[in-house]
């Protein structure tokens, strides 16, 4: 009906923190509040964060240092995901070489497996994710465990990690060391992949979850793997641009302008004149030129521009840009 929010059409949210929550020390304005007003909706709230290194509880305090309702439940990591995916693909009791930090350790004992330490003990299974005191050593027993045939789980892949002093090689790398030296390929449990959403949506009896994040390749791609709506948020890295050019399988479903836009209407976008229509905005698309008639500083022209780029390109195997030309002069 008109005037409802678009968070009614949904029972939880599952959130990104970094570039949604938080952007470095500091909680995105407005951020906090409103997740703080899920719980009156009736809306469930959880985390999702590929970190495998950090506990569910430290998560969830930093989080409530910033004011955010947030407990150890509520935090849904790599390391956890992993550890049940690994424990979807092994019996009970097996044995797991677990290459990462100690809260994995602690996540795969959960699930009823046996850690060992070395390729010698003849694991079932090898469990791979980030911990900085990681070294040669460590990445040389998960290969030689890995070659002889031993399940392969890798909590992420992430290529990079922020660190304070600069951008510093992630799991992904770690991951991409040990897929050399064996030519195998491991089971992935964390974004881009489905298993992360699917774990948090199953211990929140969700069943019908809107993911929100800020990267396309991450937790919008992720979002749509598991089949769930998805919702970007323009308070981190991607941007409209970004959205409109973007491949058909990290498309949102939504575009917002931060979280408080959860607790509005979300505007009709409407076939109209051979194109689409957002509001005051249309576009329609000519070869590879997407005309639009609106301001580029309201959202309604990038949603409008959205549909009819999309409607027109529907299988995008790579990110695609059209020329777009403005019919009013763009603001801001």
């Amino acid at each position: 009906m008109p005037g409802t929010p678009l968070i009614a059409g949904y029972d939880a949210v599952l959130s990104d923190l970094d570039g949604v929550v938080y952007a470095g020390p500091h909680a995105i304005p407005g951020a906090v509040e409103a997740l703080q007003r899920l719980d009156g909706a009736g809306v469930q709230l959880a985390y999702v964060t590929n970190n495998a290194s950090r506990s569910s509880e430290a998560v969830a305090a930093h989080l409530r240092e910033l004011g955010a309702p947030a407990t150890a439940e509520t935090v849904f990591g790599s390391a956890q995901a992993g550890a049940e995916l690994l424990a979807g693909q092994v019996p009970a009791g097996a044995t797991v070489l677990v290459t990462g930090s100690a809260w994995l350790l602690e996540q795969v004992r959960e699930q009823g497996l046996v850690p060992v330490a070395s390729a010698d003990e003849a694991p079932d299974a090898v469990i791979q994710g980030f911990d900085p005191g990681l070294g040669w050593k460590d990445l040389a027993e998960a290969a030689f465990a890995v070659a002889r045939g031993a399940v392969w789980v890798a909590t992420n892949t992430d290529m990079s990690i922020p660190q304070a002093r600069g951008i510093a090689p992630g799991n992904g790398t770690l991951v991409a060391a040990v897929a050399a030296a064996t030519g195998r390929t491991p089971l992935v449990a964390g974004k881009p992949e489905a298993p992360l959403f699917l774990t948090a949506a199953r211990h929140l009896g969700a069943e019908t979850p809107l993911v929100v994040g800020d990267r396309l390749d991450t937790d919008i791609l992720g979002g749509n793997n598991a089949g769930f709506a998805t919702a970007m948020v323009l308070t981190g890295v991607d941007t409209p641009q970004t959205a409109l050019a973007a491949r058909t399988a990290e498309r949102p479903t939504y575009l917002l302008a931060d979280l408080d836009a959860l607790y509005a209407p979300y505007p009709a976008i409407e076939a109209s004149g051979g194109g689409y229509a957002c509001g005051s905005a249309t576009a329609r698309v000519s070869g590879d030129t997407l005309e639009i008639s609106g301001d580029s500083s309201n959202l309604d022209s990038w949603r409008a521009a959205c549909a009819a780029w999309w409607n027109a390109r529907p299988d995008e195997q790579n990110a695609t840009a059209p020329v777009l030309s403005w019919t009013v002069t763009p603001g801001g």
